[in-house]
């Protein structure tokens, strides 16, 4: 146990680590000039060069990498561009609004997908899985952009029961901020919601056809016991895989229903940012992505021994 955690955050580290050299190299080989942006298009060539002096753009890429990924241990990447604001303070007034979407997103795909996976599962052949493959099919399809823009012209321009866009602290007010977050959490829930539909399905399936559930049942145990005792539990390992890799994934695709419905969360943070050519919020962001990627995955890796003590963690190591 010991040596495997000694290796993954090895691992880890050597990610993060990489990553920050190619979101580095990428911002700075973005076209425009960051000095340009921040003193405005009528500055003078002494005027640039004091910028670019401020901002560290005049000293060489190694010395500047050196001092961005020091600085970023210690949690300071540096100064917004775009409004002098330092980098950390702009992370935690966007952050929290993007975890709650991904949290409440993540849940709302794991009850439909859970439910339409044991429904395909359990109806093999019949109606019931038929439609739940079709919502499968349906979620995957359909661009979350043009799903969101649909949901807020019928569902809260026409309709009116869900507001259009806006954020309301769930710790200021609990049930207007769950409320507010309904909408773009569905939307951007649905995609993953199908994914656990589908592994779900295939898992049950693979598990109820198997010979000690046949025996299981000759010997007198009830579908339901059958159901919720092997093909459900031994759905939920596959899944627990599934929502790790999804919840990172959901954190990274929140920017476009932030968008959509005027979140202030990261990832409209992110948009802004490239638009602006912001590099230091921009690496920041794809730092704190890629950390939350990489600490999901690990913790995904010690939850299959606690929904299957069977499985130990030195094996999936090997």
């Amino acid at each position: 146990m010991a040596r495997y955690l000694v290796n993954r955050l090895w691992q880890s580290a050597l990610t993060l680590v990489l990553a920050s050299v190619i979101v580095f190299i990428g911002v700075r080989a973005l076209p425009g000039d960051p000095a340009l942006a921040m003193a405005g298009e009528e500055a003078d060539p002494a005027t640039l060069a004091a910028v670019r002096a401020q901002l560290g753009l005049d000293e060489s890429v190694v010395v500047q990498y050196l001092k961005f990924i020091g600085n970023a241990v210690t949690g300071d990447f540096g100064k917004s561009v775009r409004t002098g604001t330092p980098v950390s303070e702009l992370l935690g007034a966007t952050l929290p609004v993007t975890i709650q979407l991904a949290i409440y997103a993540m849940l709302v795909a794991l009850l439909l997908g859970l439910a339409a996976g044991v429904v395909a599962a359990v109806f093999r052949g019949r109606w019931p899985e038929w439609t739940a493959n079709g919502f499968s099919l349906f979620a995957l399809s359909v661009p979350t952009f043009w799903l969101g823009i649909l949901a807020v012209l019928y569902l809260s321009v026409q309709l009116g029961w869900f507001p259009a866009s806006g954020y309301v602290s769930p710790f200021d007010h609990p049930l207007r901020g769950v409320y507010y977050l309904t909408l773009p959490a569905v939307i951007l829930g649905l995609t993953h919601a199908a994914v656990v539909q589908r592994q779900t399905r295939s898992s049950m399936v693979a598990t109820l056809t198997a010979d000690f559930v046949r025996t299981a049942r000759a010997k007198g145990l009830g579908r339901g016991a059958v159901i919720f005792r092997f093909g459900l539990r031994n759905s939920l390992i596959v899944v627990t895989t599934i929502v790790g890799l999804q919840l990172g994934g959901l954190i990274a695709g929140a920017v476009v229903t932030e968008r959509i419905f005027s979140l202030p969360g990261i990832g409209k943070l992110t948009l802004d940012s490239v638009f602006t050519r912001d590099y230091p919020v921009i690496q920041a962001v794809v730092l704190v992505i890629t950390a939350a990627y990489i600490v999901i995955n690990l913790l995904v890796d010690f939850l299959y021994t606690v929904i299957d003590p069977r499985m130990r963690v030195s094996g999936r190591a090997s």
